[in-house]
C-alpha cells in the first residue's frame, strides 16, 4: 500500500486510462462508496484513483488518534497525488472527503483540474455543531461495534440500517474509525465562507434534498454552490433518490465536470 503524507499506508485502486479522476469517500465509508462501485467513468475514458482514508476500510489507522484532522485528510491526498505521478487531477469527494478536496483546491490550486463537491455538510458559520451526537456514535463503535453504532444512530428503518452494517462491516481497524468520528467533526477544512470564492477550478456541486439525510442539508450545498465562482449546482428532482446514491448519474456528472476542466480556459 503506498503511504501517506506521514507514513500511515493507505490502500488505494487504480483503473483506466485518460483524465485523472480521484474519488474520496465520506466520514465511516470506504473507496466503494463514492460511486457505488459503477465503471463507467473507467469505461469512458478516465484514470480513476480511488484510496481509502486513513482508519478507514484497509487502510492503517493514523500514528495518533487525534490525526484525523483536514490537514491530515488534505496531506494524504497530496501525497497519493504525487505517489502515483499525478500533477494535476479532477477531486470528486463525498462530505469528509468533499471538504479534503475544498482544503487541497485552496491550498494547491495548481494540483486540482476540477472539483466535484458531493453533499457537503460543513459550514464554517454553524461549527462544530452536535460534537455530543459524533462522540456518542464514537462510543457506540468502540464500545458496541457495528450494532453499538447502529443503536447510537437511533435508525429504526430497516433498509438505511442495512446501508450502515454494511459500509461499517469492510473497516479492517474500528477503534480508528471510531478516533475519527471524534477528530474530524472538531477540525475545519477551511476557516470562513468566503473562502470558497477563491476557488478558480471548475467546479459542479452535487447535494440532495431527501430527509433522510438531515446531516447533509440542501442549504449547505446551495450554499457552496453560490460561493465558488461558476459552480453548478446538481440536485434530483423531486421525488427520486438523491443522485449521490446512484453511483451511474453520478459518475455522469463527474464526467462531465472531467470534460469541461479539460477544455481550454480563456481570461
Amino acid at each position: 500500500m503506498p503511504l501517506g503524507y506521514d507514513g500511515v499506508r493507505l490502500f488505494q485502486t487504480r483503473a483506466g486510462e485518460g483524465t485523472p479522476v480521484v474519488l474520496l469517500h465520506g466520514l465511516t465509508a470506504s473507496s466503494k462508496y463514492v460511486v457505488m462501485g459503477s465503471r463507467s467513468l473507467e469505461r469512458s475514458g478516465h484514470d480513476v484513483l480511488a484510496y481509502d482514508a486513513r482508519g478507514h476500510g484497509a487502510s492503517d489507522p493514523a500514528p495518533d488518534p487525534e490525526a484525523y484532522t483536514y490537514a491530515d485528510l488534505a496531506g494524504d491526498l497530496v501525497d497519493v497525488l504525487d505517489r502515483n505521478g499525478i500533477e494535476r487531477a479532477v477531486l470528486a469527494g463525498a462530505s469528509m472527503g468533499a471538504h479534503t478536496a475544498v482544503r487541497v483546491a485552496l491550498e494547491h490550486p495548481g494540483r486540482v483540474a476540477g472539483l466535484v463537491v458531493i453533499t457537503p455538510a460543513y459550514d464554517p458559520e454553524d461549527w462544530p455543531g452536535d460534537l455530543d451526537r459524533w462522540d456518542r456514535l464514537s462510543a457506540g463503535l468502540r464500545e458496541g461495534g457495528v450494532a453499538g453504532f447502529v443503536a447510537a444512530y437511533g435508525e429504526t428503518r430497516e433498509q438505511l440500517r442495512k446501508v450502515l452494517e454494511q459500509r461499517l462491516a469492510v473497516h479492517e481497524h474500528p477503534a480508528a474509525v471510531a478516533d475519527a468520528l471524534r477528530a474530524v467533526p472538531r477540525s475545519r477544512p477551511f476557516a470562513a465562507r468566503d473562502e470558497l470564492r477563491a476557488i478558480a477550478a471548475p467546479t459542479v456541486v452535487v447535494a440532495d434534498r431527501d430527509e433522510l439525510d438531515p446531516g447533509h442539508p440542501l442549504a449547505v450545498g446551495e450554499l457552496y454552490a453560490e460561493l465558488i465562482p461558476g459552480a453548478r449546482l446538481v440536485v434530483e428532482a423531486e421525488g427520486e433518490s438523491p443522485i449521490a446514491w446512484r453511483g451511474g448519474t453520478l459518475s455522469k456528472v463527474i464526467a462531465e465536470l472531467a470534460a469541461e476542466a479539460a477544455e481550454p480556459r480563456t481570461a
